[in-house]
């Protein structure tokens, strides 16, 4: 990473090249003591879209997080690049919307996703887990990624949704592909494919399930969806399909990320795995350890409303602002040896957010996922242990791998 050696000022945080191996930390970590607040003048991949300014620290991202009125979510989009969805479906999202509008529209699932109400679902969760983990019996190896945590998290969103589990797969290459899009591997056609391919697929697939919703309504969130009034209207059928995407998307990537790095973490350092072992107590410490170190979304964005000021710099109109929770979650402030994993840390973090009406819906979902995934894996391979390099997927938005090639037993 030589830019890390460099003069700041002529950083490209977003680049490529820097994300290769997963997150910048180095960068951030200078970022953080040098310029919290620092400007990119542009994006080399994508030469229209403008510049952004990088938020690093805790403290200044949850500044923005809690100010919608300064920080919009609605006026530009919600990631650095604007280019993977048109504005107007983005903004059929309630991630991409400001309230009053998006408090209504996330209100109609919160009673949804409340502890209480996820708790309820534990055993169909783990249920699914092991049914996934038994297919591995006669495996002396697999690739956790893509034969463990993706058929698992697919199930339960789609258990959610009122997917058909035979169309699990499907809806998992969807997300893939258009959230990694600038990933080769997930998506070969890149930015350009999942415009003229990936969204016609998503909503000619919509259609089907909105259609069967409007005529045999049940009680999963698709139904929600179809059937909701929001400003006493009915959702048009481009929020019906948005909403059902980002629901999708986020029980697709959440879990999954953050299982595999934990999992690598406690592979690569066996002194913590042996802890979780012997005292799987602990687990759910290592899930807030693992959320706060591995966050599923390397950033979110707001566009600024009026010029302001954040942390001495002057942010314009109109201007991006990239909020990094790679970086605050690993702020020295706040955490000693911010870059071990240690189960017992049981940290405060920012996975989910950092307050405000954009904070995660589908937390307790999460964390019940990980705690099962965590302990069904470990309970089964105490054993496991890496066999061969793991791959991330080349993305500054998703920090999660693509592959995890594991051992089960040695």
């Amino acid at each position: 990473m030589a830019a890390v050696g460099g003069d700041l000022e002529s950083v490209l945080v977003g680049e490529r090249e820097l994300w290769q191996e997963g997150p910048p930390h180095e960068l951030f970590k200078r970022l953080r003591g040098e310029c919290p607040v620092h400007f990119t003048e542009r994006i080399t991949e994508f030469p229209e879209e403008s510049g952004y300014w990088s938020v690093t620290t805790p403290e200044d991202i949850h500044t923005v997080s809690r100010d919608f009125r300064t920080y919009s979510s609605e006026l530009g989009g919600v990631t650095a690049v604007s280019q993977v969805f048109p504005l107007e479906l983005t903004r059929a999202m309630f991630i991409g919307m400001d309230p009053p509008k998006h408090d209504r529209l996330k209100a109609l699932f919160q009673s949804g996703f409340t502890p209480k109400r996820i708790a309820a679902h534990e055993e169909e969760i783990r249920a699914i887990a092991v049914r996934v983990l038994d297919r591995l019996a006669d495996r002396q190896a697999c690739d956790l990624v893509n034969e463990v945590a993706q058929p698992v998290v697919s199930r339960v969103i789609g258990s959610f949704m009122g997917i058909p589990e035979e169309d699990d797969e499907i809806w998992a290459r969807l997300m893939n592909s258009t959230l990694g899009a600038g990933d080769l591997d997930l998506n070969p056609n890149g930015i350009d494919g999942v415009l003229e391919r990936d969204v016609p697929e998503i909503f000619e697939r919509c259609r089907k399930l909105i259609a069967e919703r409007q005529a045999r309504p049940t009680d999963d969130l698709t139904s929600v969806l179809v059937h909701a009034e929001v400003d006493g209207g009915k959702l048009e059928e481009h929020e019906i399909v948005m909403g059902f995407f980002l629901l999708v998307a986020a029980g697709n990537d959440s879990t999954k990320a953050t299982y595999c790095s934990a999992m690598r973490a406690l592979m690569e350092d066996p002194t913590q795995k042996q802890q979780l072992l012997e005292d799987p107590s602990l687990i759910p410490s290592a899930v807030e350890e693992a959320l706060r170190m591995f966050p599923a979304f390397a950033h979110f964005r707001r566009t600024a409303t009026c010029d302001t000021e954040l942390h001495g710099q002057t942010i314009k109109k109109g201007e991006k602002v990239v909020m990094w929770y790679v970086s605050s979650n690993r702020d020295e402030q706040l955490f000693e040896n911010p870059d071990r994993f240690d189960v017992r840390r049981n940290p405060e973090h920012q996975a989910f957010g950092a307050g405000g009406r954009h904070f995660c819906l589908g937390t307790a979902l999460a964390r019940l996922e990980l705690k099962v995934l965590l302990e069904e894996t470990l309970r089964r391979y105490p054993k496991i242990e890496l066999a061969g390099a793991p791959a991330y997927v080349e993305s500054p938005f998703l920090n999660q791998l693509k592959t995890l090639p594991v051992r089960l037993a040695p």
